[in-house]
């Protein structure tokens, strides 16, 4: 389906609930297929969703509507289209707890009242593992009912194909490997897991509206064990939750916990470790297929926080009786200085990707994940590639840099070029975005284009030193980087 007949279903099925409709508009993708739309309204907003797993949607209407009789904080679902694709649901608002949680990091740390939210957080995961379980079907859940040994055994697989067999610097033997996985999973599948587990509850999912948390993303929940979901929270990487913080709120949700079932009959502290480590073999599976494979620079981004997660837990409790997986976790250090791993990484830190590229080749890919940047044409200038003197020389070379700054078509198109960068970067850096793509292109790729990303490069750097850069002559097989 085409996004003008995505738009023009979920237009329909907003005003079939009642709405006056004044507009739609696309909300930036996140890591799934799923596409999402707010739709403008005379007394407010929803949000439309569009997916073709029909059965994800279905896991998700089904749970949505029963967690709502539980009188927890979900989104309500107003109308479904025939084919199950399309369907309107509350909106929330843009705030999440994760923004708190960036800007606890660029200031303060964790205060009292970002502890109170993940407090509240917290409490309301309880009611939906105990009391959001009894009476749910199951049978909605997708892929799979529970999370049970097969289970772990793909979050271990997902880890070793798409992280560790990507990095040649780590050896390891594979059968032994997977020896440790079927000792691994079958300890861990031993902790009881007659609970709702939401898979994904990590702070991007609990958006905050009026001072409470509300819940989203949960159609890949399904029967599981207690300490996965709370491992998910407070151990999601990019938060960088000091220790004693996350000791204090594991107190407080067993606290919780012990109004419904007492945390020791389920052995909670004795299978928290080995969740831990679970779950960060887990994402750094997603990093890996998202970012190494895929290609986007925001799961590429979170690698070396994961890095440093999992490092750390390793030093605490070492995995003994686990030998072959014990060494590949251990060389995972040697990708520090690769991902550049220092404990200390920045948050919020806009990327500007530069690029120089040639029309006949196309358009240069976005990693990022958001839709590319800024794309400027410097065909309609003087081309240095006409006089046979530049035949093999590049947009780097100083005569043709000469012969461009002697043009006053140049300067007239730098200062434009300046102008609209320079609004973008400063008001990026402001909102705390992470990626901004520009993009020059000629005929070849290698007079026109070259000069200008160069130049652009060369002002940011001196304009800007608190960003990072990367520069791409893509003809020439050419790349800078600066501001790590």
């Amino acid at each position: 389906m085409q996004t003008i007949e995505i738009q023009e279903v979920l237009v329909q099925l907003a005003k079939s609930s009642g709405y006056i409709v004044t507009d739609i508009l696309p909300i930036a993708e996140s890591g799934s297929s799923r596409k999402y739309y707010r739709i403008v309204t005379e007394t407010g907003s929803v949000i439309g969703t569009y997916s073709t797993n029909i059965e994800e949607n279905e896991a998700f209407i089904s749970f949505s509507r029963h967690f709502a009789e539980k009188c927890l904080n979900v989104p309500k679902v107003f109308a479904v289209s025939d084919d199950r694709c399309c369907y309107i649901q509350n909106d929330f608002g843009d705030d999440n707890l994760f923004n708190h949680v960036q800007n606890a990091l660029r200031g303060k740390g964790y205060d009292e009242e970002l502890i109170r939210l993940f407090k509240m957080t917290l409490k309301q995961l309880v009611e939906f593992q105990c009391t959001g379980h009894q009476g749910l079907d199951y049978t909605k859940a997708y892929p799979s009912s529970c999370f049970d040994r097969q289970a772990i055994i793909d979050d271990l697989n997902y880890f070793k194909y798409y992280f560790v067999k990507p990095h040649q610097e780590i050896v390891f033997n594979e059968t032994r490997l997977n020896h440790d996985f079927e000792a691994f999973a079958e300890f861990v599948s031993q902790a009881p897991n007659d609970f709702f587990m939401y898979r994904d509850f990590q702070s991007r999912n609990i958006m905050l509206k009026d001072g409470k948390p509300y819940f989203i993303d949960f159609q890949g929940g399904r029967k599981g064990p207690l300490p996965y979901d709370v491992v998910s929270l407070l151990y999601q990487v990019k938060a960088q939750m000091p220790q004693d913080i996350r000791d204090q709120l594991i107190d407080y949700y067993k606290t919780e916990l012990a109004r419904h079932i007492s945390p020791e009959e389920v052995g909670f502290d004795i299978f928290l470790p080995y969740f831990v480590y679970l779950r960060l073999m887990q994402v750094l599976g997603a990093y890996g297929f998202r970012g190494l494979i895929q290609k986007k620079a925001h799961f590429m981004e979170s690698i070396p926080f994961a890095l440093n997660e999992i490092e750390t837990h390793a030093l605490k409790h070492p995995l003994d009786g686990y030998p072959e997986l014990q060494s590949v976790l251990n060389q995972l250090s040697m990708l520090n200085a690769k991902y550049h791993v220092d404990g200390k990484q920045d948050i919020g830190k806009l990327t500007v990707t530069i690029n120089s590229f040639s029309f006949k080749k196309g358009y240069p890919d976005d990693f990022s994940g958001n839709g590319g940047g800024f794309v400027f044409d410097c065909r309609a200038l003087p081309n240095p590639g006409r006089e046979p003197e530049f035949k093999t020389k590049t947009g780097r070379d100083w005569e043709v840099a000469d012969y461009l700054n002697a043009k006053p078509q140049t300067h007239i198109f730098l200062d434009h070029v300046r102008s609209i960068v320079a609004q973008s970067v400063e008001n990026y850096r402001e909102r705390h975005f992470s990626n901004l793509m520009i993009s020059f292109g000629c005929t070849g790729g290698q007079h026109r284009s070259v000069f200008f990303a160069q130049s652009i490069y060369d002002w940011l750097k001196d304009e800007y030193p608190d960003i990072h850069l990367k520069l791409n002559h893509i003809e020439q097989k050419i790349e800078e980087e600066c501001g790590l």
